[in-house]
């Protein structure tokens, strides 16, 4: 189905709002400490899912009539529009929770459940690429995708998201959304666009970039910027990371290390030229009229991809792949990405969202244009070429090398 969006699926985006990122801050605490109690969480790996194992998982499975659904903050319309148009069009009801506040807390909730057999009340749930990501595939706690089930996704979704590397083949997942971590500048201090990464190394902005306390984007940029792809860093790459990020700070080069408040530095002058997620510039500029721009520089730039999966104890997994498939239309993926404005699997949005442009007026007309025509929320070809997937730490004792030599730069 490639109905035009429903005017009644689109909110004003003129209105300033908390975003993913302001949730990772604002949990960071819940975070640490969830993360220390998943640490060395031990199990018997096992193989990869073969088309034996999806025709076993999904034999005699059938649809129940409900989904519980498990997500992170303002990823959705509050009023949840597509959900209903989804129990409309299919009978299936939603339970809809925004219970995600980071993956190592999440991660710690579900893990003794799903060690049991046992289920964790939720038949769909957002994950992002990284450690826990690999850690639910290794210990054989998702359900293999029946991909006959997910038509939608295999004629809608975007190349470049059915051949990522976490997870070949959308063995286990399929995308929610995405986004991109490059370089933001302020065209009222920087006149000459940022190209490359030694721009944050530049001394004419001493005292005026900005950095993330995260560490592995920060470390990313650090590699990124030696012209060593992060996800297929070796531990002397990350030295190498480590000692180039350094230098930089011990040059004065470095204004702070910033959790997501470095969009009111950018914006306020405070800092000329920072890191940053592209789906704050967007919505900075659109909420608050500012002028920010984000580049991808020569190098590279990271992208991040928070998935659907479902619980190998899902009640409904029938119900769950539904809905997951129902993700993948153009229409509803378009409305989606009018509220989140990061980047979409679905490309087909795009041209969705500029029919509903053309066809309204006033600010809505103005609104939809610039989300229709952003390279933020719909990246180009040679965009998607120069970004790269976060490193998956085998384990938490590779993760915890990478902290250790990461780390210390934000906290010295």
């Amino acid at each position: 189905m490639n109905d035009p969006i429903d005017p009644a699926l689109l909110r004003g985006l003129t209105q300033s709002r908390y975003d993913r990122r302001d949730i990772f801050k604002m949990f960071g605490a819940l975070g640490a400490g969830a993360a220390l109690a998943a640490c060395g969480v031990k199990g018997k790996k096992v193989a990869p899912a073969k088309v034996s194992d999806v025709q076993k998982y999904w034999a005699g499975k059938t649809k129940g009539g409900h989904v519980d659904f498990a997500n992170w903050p303002l990823y959705m319309d509050p009023k949840h529009p597509e959900l209903t148009k989804f129990t409309q069009q299919t009978g299936i009801t939603v339970t809809y929770k925004e219970v995600i506040q980071d993956d190592p807390s999440w991660f710690a909730k579900i893990q003794p459940q799903l060690a049991a057999g046992q289920s964790i009340n939720y038949d769909l749930m957002v994950v992002t690429n990284g450690i826990e990501f690999t850690e639910l595939v290794e210990l054989g706690y998702l359900a293999p995708l029946d991909h006959s089930k997910l038509p939608n996704f295999a004629k809608n979704a975007g190349a470049q998201y059915k051949s990522e590397s976490f997870d070949p083949g959308n063995v286990y997942s399929v995308p929610w959304t995405s986004g991109m971590t490059g370089i933001a500048y302020n065209t009222k201090y920087v006149t000459t666009p940022p190209t490359s990464m030694a721009d944050l190394w530049n001394p004419k902005y001493k005292g005026k970039v900005g950095m993330m306390s995260n560490a592995q984007e920060l470390g990313n940029f650090g590699m990124l910027a030696l012209g060593i792809d992060p996800e297929k860093a070796t531990p002397d790459d990350w030295a190498k990371a480590a000692a180039k990020l350094k230098s930089q700070r011990d040059q004065g080069l470095v204004r702070k290390y910033y959790d997501q408040d470095y969009i009111k530095a950018l914006s306020s002058g405070d800092i000329w030229i920072s890191m940053a997620w592209s789906g704050d510039i967007f919505q900075q500029n659109l909420s608050e009229h500012t002028n920010l721009k984000f580049v991808i520089p020569q190098e590279g730039a990271t992208i991040w991809t928070d998935n659907m999966m479902i619980p190998k104890t899902a009640a409904h997994p029938v119900d769950a792949i539904t809905l997951m498939d129902f993700f993948y239309d153009p229409a509803i993926a378009a409305s989606l990405t009018e509220y989140i404005n990061y980047v979409t699997a679905v490309p087909g949005a795009q041209q969705v969202i500029q029919s509903a442009a053309d066809q309204a007026s006033g600010s809505d007309k103005k609104t939809l244009q610039q989300v229709a025509t952003s390279e933020l929320v719909f990246p180009t070809p040679a965009d998607y070429a120069k970004l790269k997937h976060y490193r998956a730490f085998k384990d938490n004792q590779e993760k915890q090398q990478f902290l250790s030599l990461i780390q210390p730069i934000t906290q010295s």
